[in-house]
């Protein structure tokens, strides 16, 4: 989770970089394919399954809300807004994800991941800081509805762990190739600014598509198969984190004392969920994720 973290920390700069030289949609559909095409050949190399896991409508569903979705959303988010507040805004994620992971799951969180959501939460309202303003409020719902689409999206794939066991290289390859089919229609749909080949843009794009998509969705699925919905969703508010300090230290965007302080809460919170089984008498650690642990 802490490479993770690290690769789409950086990745977020990346997309900023990238928006003077490629369309969202183009960017995001030509980063799976490539991502696709190196998984691809992983396994090939590895001999592993190249099937496509099923079942079939559950993949498609994942793909459509966090590999395309998400991916799409925050990039037109990128468009108008910072690479921090969208970042920040984006990462609302891990509390969507919690109530899905409720409705769909049945993982009630425990008054100790309540707790680490509440700290988290006010970390994010600091780093916001809504009664500044949201800067464009076009950006900020997309990166929003950005959160809400990965969050639904984390959840169906921790339900097909649960139910389906498929394996984690295979099924992200796939995730990559559906991503890539689904965004392709989106850009023939809405007018995407013309290409400018630049190295700026082919060094953007093999970082996006080899470090960010290939090996970090394939670390992401990897966290999702061994831990809660609700721990995987909380430990990811580390990007945010991350990139709020990247576009101070390489944007020029550079945090207030609330964001600072944000961050600070965001921390706490992480460590509360993440120390939550040890922190709860008669709790055992990874009980949520094994869906044989759970009873009534």
């Amino acid at each position: 989770m802490a490479l993770t973290v690290t690769l789409w920390g950086l990745s977020w700069i990346a997309m900023k970089s990238l928006v003077d030289y490629i369309g969202p949609f183009d960017l995001v559909m030509s980063r799976y394919a490539i991502a696709f095409l190196v998984l691809f050949a992983v396994l090939l190399l590895t001999r592993q399954p190249l099937a496509c896991p099923r079942p079939y409508g559950l993949n498609v569903w994942i793909a459509i809300f966090q590999t395309s979705g998400f991916q799409c959303l925050c990039q037109l988010a990128l468009v108008t807004g910072g690479a921090g507040k969208v970042a920040t805004l984006a990462y609302t994620m891990p509390f969507w994800a919690a109530l899905f992971a409720w409705l769909i799951l049945g993982d009630r969180p425990t008054r100790w991941h309540t707790l680490g959501f509440l700290l988290a939460g006010v970390g994010l309202v600091g780093i916001v800081a809504p009664w500044q303003g949201l800067g464009s409020f076009t950006g900020s719902l997309l990166a929003l509805a950005g959160g809400v689409s990965w969050g639904l999206g984390m959840v169906l794939a921790k339900k097909m762990f649960q139910r389906h066991r498929p394996n984690v290289l295979t099924l992200t390859c796939w995730q990559m190739l559906l991503g890539a089919a689904v965004t392709f229609p989106l850009t023939l749909l809405f007018p995407q600014r013309p290409v400018v080949w630049a190295p700026e843009l082919f060094w953007g794009v093999a970082y996006m598509a080899v470090i960010a998509s290939a090996l970090g969705w394939w670390l992401w699925m990897s966290v999702v198969r061994r831990v809660s919905a609700m721990v995987a969703g909380m430990s990811s508010l580390g990007v945010p984190v991350l990139t709020v300090v990247l576009a101070w230290l390489l944007l020029g965007e550079r945090p207030t004392w609330l964001e600072l302080v944000g961050i600070g809460f965001i921390m706490c919170g992480l460590l509360v969920v993440n120390l939550a089984p040890a922190l709860g008498r008669g709790v055992r650690p990874h009980a949520a994720s094994d869906p044989k642990s759970r009873r009534g």
